[in-house]
């Protein structure tokens, strides 16, 4: 099994854990976005080790590995966790993104390649035939084999979701490519991609060797592309701050080891309780 079709399976069963065990997430993701209260960007990094931690916790055939701030400059991927799939052995990496209802960056186009191919292009890219023949360039060979795992939260309704962007049908429904100059809140030229109807799927941002990472890569929006997403939650769900998780963390930060191991011990009861009730150890 390819890494391709291996992520796909992983989310296949991600998605069927979730509608038999919906409070599992509800749970994780509460914890996580509770992490908001404490700093905007802090959820963000705690996501990736909670959502490794829900792998390993709650589905048995699976184990992650949170790969780690420090090697991020030596990683091949953009990945923030590896999976390991324990009945085929097969391996992948997968990158967490934690970000409100609205611009999601999908790729931050490591080697600044595929905003200048699509400026080799004269004028806009129309047509089926052309958009593929852009999109089969090797510029574009990794545009399906990012494995990115979104988790959208809406603070203003207190409802998040899990929303994964399809590539292969983002790539077979796209007919145009427009450029399109600056505009309001935005500096630099896009290229913006559209399906047969007209509507929005996904577009590549400007950006060189000079730009950083929120100036360039592959974006889309969980907004106004929803068609070309699949919701492993099967759409929003409600979630509500833990602020015992915020004490916790408090007080965590001015206890001993001594103090984390014994609230470590309580923490693992309660989630063998959880699984006990879950019929998860069954």
């Amino acid at each position: 099994m390819d890494k391709k079709s291996a992520y796909r399976d992983f989310i296949e069963r991600l998605k069927l854990l979730v509608s038999k065990h919906p409070d599992l997430i509800t749970t994780t993701l509460s914890n996580i976005f509770t992490m908001r209260l404490i700093g905007n960007k802090t959820h963000g990094d705690l996501a990736e080790i909670a959502i490794a931690e829900f792998i390993n916790q709650y589905m048995y055939d699976f184990r992650s590995i949170h790969v780690g701030k420090d090697l991020y400059r030596a990683k091949s991927h953009e990945e923030d966790i590896k999976i390991i799939n324990e009945i085929t052995k097969a391996e992948f990496p997968v990158s967490l993104k934690a970000y409100g209802d609205g611009p999601l960056q999908l790729s931050t186009d490591k080697n600044f390649r595929m905003f200048p191919r699509l400026e080799q292009e004269d004028g806009d890219v129309r047509g089926q035939e052309d958009v593929q023949i852009v999109l089969d360039d090797p510029v574009f060979a990794d545009f399906g084999n990012i494995n990115v795992l979104p988790l959208i939260y809406d603070e203003k309704r207190q409802r998040c979701n899990i929303l994964v962007f399809d590539y292969d049908l983002a790539k077979q429904q796209t007919v145009r490519i427009v450029r399109e100059d600056e505009g309001r809140g935005r500096k630099h030229p896009v290229h913006r991609f559209y399906d047969s109807a007209g509507d929005y799927v996904c577009e590549v941002r400007y950006g060189d060797a000079t730009a950083n990472a929120l100036q360039r890569g592959l974006w889309t929006h969980t907004k106004n592309a929803l068609k070309f997403f699949d919701s492993i939650t099967n759409g929003w769900i409600d979630y509500s701050h833990n602020r015992v998780l915020v004490k916790l963390f408090s007080h965590a930060l001015v206890s001993s080891d001594a103090g984390h191991s014994s609230a470590l011990e309580k923490i693992k009861e309660d989630i063998a309780l959880l699984k006990q009730r879950s019929g998860l150890n069954d």
